[in-house]
């Protein structure tokens, strides 16, 4: 009986050993703290949902806006109660010379970037026939050419092992309707990140795409077919639910981390299967 007691203690302490490894492990893994992520369109929907995130897990966070202020505001205060700092910078992403001032503010405040998210994004939803080329300048200067602009004007303040995160949407490969512009732009946005990839690469920045789902934000809301939308996706998506703006600020999370250190040049998608199944 007392061998029998003695061993079952002794496998308990090592379950208990093994256990608090884990979580050390694992809370050096997402430990973000001294970082420093820049999240454009941060300040409502996915974007919000990303500064939260990796608020949560240490990094401070520049948050860029470009008309909704109270939101950026109500955004960094949430990124304030996990006791981290919250800069909100208005900017339009799609003029270089915002980006430039953005970046002079931010080197001023915190001295470089470590995470770079690139979120914001417009676009004219009609009919093919129906775009001029305002409309689909509009959604190329912001949904793509941003990016390149933020890397450019960006890259003297980020790190080695910066992350350069952008965020998609399926319309990048499916067809969807009214969706023309954004859809191209977003194809054009993953293209760009695949080329950064291969040029950043040596200088040890992992570039990335987040691709999501059909995801009930605000921006959804400006589909004239929105409510077909999410019931379709509903429906079509094996795990049941549909993806939230938490679920794609997880997976960008885990892209921040040392597990993707090898990742390059991808698109992840976070959507619980609705792409497979046609």
């Amino acid at each position: 009986m007392q061998d029998k007691a003695l061993h079952a203690k002794t496998e308990s302490n090592s379950e208990c050993c093994c256990l608090a490894t884990f979580q050390k492990g694992r809370d050096k893994m997402f430990n973000m703290r001294g970082r420093v992520a820049l999240i454009t369109g941060g300040s409502r929907g996915i974007g919000r949902a990303i500064a939260i995130r990796l608020a949560e897990h240490g990094m401070d966070i520049v948050v860029n806006y470009v008309r909704h202020r109270q939101d950026a505001q109500d955004t960094a205060a949430e990124v304030e109660k996990y006791g981290q700092r919250c800069l909100i910078i208005k900017a339009n992403v799609a003029k270089e010379s915002d980006v430039k001032a953005m970046f002079a503010i931010i080197e001023e405040e915190f001295g470089g970037v470590d995470v770079l998210v690139s979120n914001a994004a417009s676009g004219v939803l009609k009919p093919v026939l129906e775009l001029t080329e305002r409309h689909w300048n509009w959604a190329m200067d912001i949904n793509a050419r941003a990016l390149l602009s933020l890397v450019q004007l960006g890259l003297p303040l980020m790190k080695k092992n910066a992350r350069v995160i952008a965020v998609s949407s399926l319309g990048s490969i499916r067809a969807i309707r009214n969706y023309t512009t954004v859809g191209a732009s977003k194809a054009a946005l993953e293209s760009l990140v695949r080329h950064l990839a291969v040029e950043l690469g040596p200088r040890g920045i992992r570039v990335n795409t987040v691709s999501a789902g059909a995801v009930d934000t605000d921006a959804l809301k400006k589909f004239p077919n929105r409510d077909e939308i999410l019931e379709n996706a509903l429906n079509r998506t094996p795990l049941g639910r549909l993806t939230t703006p938490e679920d794609v600020a997880d997976v960008t999370l885990f892209l921040c981390s040392n597990l993707a250190d090898m990742i390059q040049g991808q698109v992840v998608t976070v959507d619980g299967g609705y792409a497979i199944m046609g």
